[in-house]
């Protein structure tokens, strides 16, 4: 498809700057917090949606502002993670939570197969599929394009505080981690966590498995903490200190090359 064509529509996805020049695509796996009609609130109350159970607090303001500031399509999935977590394989005991961070989902609890397909085919096909599209229509700028996920994280998990600003995961490939980190750690500052609060090893990184690491091109995740990016400041603070980062990158190593490290 011509980057300049209407994007194909693909339901409960939000797509943004489709037509960007720039060679990264980003994701936003946990972007939204919409429940369709038959799903009211999962039997939850309102606030233990809007918990970062329901969603990463931040992350989509902060995906749209960089696809802005780097001209770079993104790919957002705009319903709960708790109906399905587009960021882990559908075989994951997780994919879809009966408990999450202690809080009981009364309408995951005893899923028949049926219900499962239905959320897979409505909520997870249709999010990887615009992925895979947005990749497709980056390699017409670069061979080997760039992909980087946004996450956000909660300050405090299990009663304990965690100290930092901004986590960096990653498995095997170093390309984009590595610089990334090193970059934002030079703001003595921040925080920077280096597979941390969770870790690119764990299996929790599906989407960057998916899209990019079997096909050989750069990515990382980045987590931000959610006190953080909680609102317009924090918002626009973050979009560019990370989409600085991004060119800067790109200038000092790119372009990349296909290259597998698995």
């Amino acid at each position: 498809m011509d980057a300049s064509s209407p994007p194909v529509p693909f339901p409960n996805v939000e797509r943004v700057n489709p037509a960007g020049t720039a060679p990264v695509v980003l994701v936003c796996d946990h972007a939204g917090l919409q429940l369709p009609e038959p799903y009211g609130r999962l039997g939850l109350h309102e606030t233990e949606l809007a918990r970062h159970i329901g969603w990463d607090i931040g992350a989509a303001a902060v995906t749209r502002r960089m696809a802005e500031l780097l001209d770079a399509p993104a790919v957002l999935s705009l319903y709960s993670r708790l109906l399905v977590d587009c960021n882990r394989a559908i075989d994951d005991p997780t994919f879809i939570c009966e408990v999450s961070d202690g809080t009981v989902v009364p309408s995951n609890r005893g899923l028949d197969a049926a219900e499962r397909q239905k959320r897979i085919d409505t909520f997870f096909t249709p999010y990887h599929a615009a992925i895979a599209e947005a990749v497709a229509a980056a390699q017409k700028v670069a061979p080997s394009p760039t992909l980087l996920s946004i996450h956000s994280f909660t300050p405090v998990m299990k009663g304990r505080a965690r100290p930092w600003h901004v986590g960096i995961l990653w498995d095997q490939d170093p390309r984009l981690a590595q610089p990334l980190i090193e970059i934002l750690a030079e703001d003595g500052e921040l925080v920077v966590g280096d597979n941390e609060p969770y870790s690119g090893r764990d299996g929790s990184g599906y989407t960057m498995k998916r899209h990019a690491e079997a096909a050989g091109f750069p990515h990382a995740l980045v987590e931000l903490r959610q006190d953080l990016v909680a609102d317009a400041d924090g918002v626009e603070r973050w979009a560019r200190r990370l989409s600085g980062a991004m060119t800067r990158i790109l200038a000092e190593h790119g372009p990349f090359k296909v290259e597998k490290f698995i």
